[in-house]
């Protein structure tokens, strides 16, 4: 049975009330999931528990801006930085006491799993990432076919794309869903349930911050340089990665993840889902959890 809102729990760290939903074995590997924009910590519904049932231990939290997360002081820059979604996983980590974890992540999910294996490689057993590639270095510009299809990205960096997203953001966001993947993929009832975490009060100045410092057209916050510097610095991924992409995806193109092999120097896998989208936890959560059981499956035991 998917969690429900009585399964949502709370923890503290040192700049949010992170929301989250838990389960699994109390002494199973720790994994941590970590979901992409436009979405929610519900994306996980339908492959938590095959983790749970192979004696896993998941947490799933809405990621600051998101849901029911909420920052501690009004003070705090809403940055969207991927930096401060790492140290935002880091420190969730360090409050759950999992000296190591496993990260599952999709979209901006998977982005914060590449920053961690840059930065905290020793914090990690294993990665899989959902929908997106990892190369070294500041991301470049993209080629013109993924550019389009960034098109959203852009639009954010301008003013009325700002508008867009403040005073008519849950359409914005379903566009997004209408649109990454093949038409019919989702009920009206799922997207209903994800879009209510995004009347997070911050959701909006997350996702514009995020888009914006992407590409240098914004500000970044200086609390997490250090950081950014060092990942960066990277220049090849050590931490055994496993890669998910959508065949059929039309936000990240498929071609976008083909030939990132020689950044990683440890076990690298890619499996592309024909016909799926953007959204393989949702469209096509079997064969999700096939990769991923079978991926994890010289999993360590223990935190």
């Amino acid at each position: 049975m998917p969690p429900t809102e009585a399964d949502i729990a709370h923890i503290s760290t040192p700049l949010l009330d992170v929301a989250y939903i838990a389960g699994g074995p109390p002494e199973g590997p720790p994994v941590l999931l970590l979901h992409g924009w436009p979405d929610d910590a519900h994306t996980w519904d339908r492959v938590a528990p095959a983790l749970w049932a192979a004696g896993y231990k998941t947490v799933a939290p809405w990621l600051r801006g998101f849901g029911p997360t909420r920052f501690l002081s009004s003070q705090t820059t809403r940055s969207g930085q991927i930096a401060a979604l790492a140290q935002d996983a880091l420190d969730l980590a360090n409050a759950l006491d999992w000296q190591r974890f496993s990260i599952i992540g999709h979209d901006w999910g998977a982005r914060v799993a590449y920053f961690l294996a840059a930065v905290a490689p020793d914090r990690l057993h294993r990665v899989a990432a959902l929908s997106v590639g990892w190369e070294p270095g500041s991301l470049p510009t993209p080629a013109l076919p993924q550019a389009q299809r960034y098109w959203y990205q852009w639009f954010l960096t301008t003013e009325r794309g700002a508008e867009t997203i403040c005073h008519d953001g849950k359409a914005f966001a379903q566009y997004q869903w209408d649109t990454w993947s093949p038409p019919g993929w989702y009920q009206a009832d799922a997207f209903e349930r994800t879009a209510a975490a995004f009347e997070n009060p911050d959701w909006a100045a997350i996702t514009l911050h995020s888009y914006r410092v992407r590409w240098d057209e914004a500000k970044p916050d200086v609390r997490y340089a250090e950081l950014e510097k060092r990942q960066r610095a990277a220049r090849t991924l050590g931490v055994p990665t496993l890669v998910i992409q959508g065949g059929d995806d039309r936000c990240t193109l498929p071609g976008t993840t083909e030939s990132a092999r020689g950044h990683f120097t440890g076990p690298y896998r890619r499996e592309v889902l024909p016909g799926i989208g953007h959204f393989p936890t949702r469209e096509a959560p079997d064969a999700v959890n096939r990769l991923l059981l079978d991926f994890l499956g010289t999993e360590t035991a223990g935190a």
